[in-house]
């Protein structure tokens, strides 16, 4: 999946991922995608409570190999 940007968040725990995330969307324009590599397994959940509170799309999750992908459209 092409992204437009990317963040490792690998070996972060919460809530690092989030604010290092909240932190790329904010440099970001409407329509880009943001690909976040994590190493919490609490980061999928977060990611998707994040995504609802802020009206960003959830576009893509999924866990390989300890490694919890999550892309979000910037709203």
């Amino acid at each position: 999946m092409q992204t437009d940007k990317e963040l490792d968040a690998r070996g972060l725990n919460c809530p690092l991922p989030i604010l290092k995330a909240k932190k790329a969307l904010a440099d970001m324009v409407s329509g880009q995608t943001l690909k976040i590599v994590a190493t919490d397994g609490g980061s999928v959940r977060d990611f998707q409570a994040f995504a609802k509170q802020t009206g960003n799309d959830l576009v893509h999750q999924e866990s390989t190999g300890g490694e919890h992908i999550t892309v979000l459209k910037r709203r």
